[in-house]
C-alpha cells in the first residue's frame, strides 16, 4: 500500500510508484464506488489522434456508423 496525504487545499500528490504503474496524466476521471475514490487516467488528445487516423485510412463517419449499425444487428 502506498499512502497520499490530502493537504489543506484537498490536493494529493499521487506518488511515483503510482504514476509508474498507470503511466501519466494531466486528467483523471474521478469516480466513487463502495465509499472508495477511483481515478482513472484520461488522455483527452487520444480522440483526436484516432480522428486523425481514420482521416488517413479514409474511413468516414457514415463509414463507421454503417460498421456500428451492421454490428447490431448480429
Amino acid at each position: 500500500m502506498v499512502l497520499a496525504k490530502r493537504t489543506s487545499k484537498n490536493q494529493l500528490t499521487l506518488p511515483k510508484a503510482v504514476v509508474d504503474a498507470v503511466g501519466i496524466a494531466d486528467y483523471y476521471d474521478v469516480a466513487t464506488e463502495n465509499g472508495r475514490i477511483v481515478l482513472t487516467p484520461v488522455h483527452p488528445n487520444a480522440a483526436s489522434h484516432v480522428r486523425s487516423r481514420l482521416e488517413e485510412l479514409g474511413i468516414t463517419e457514415a463509414d463507421v456508423a454503417a460498421a456500428v449499425a451492421w454490428s447490431r444487428q448480429e
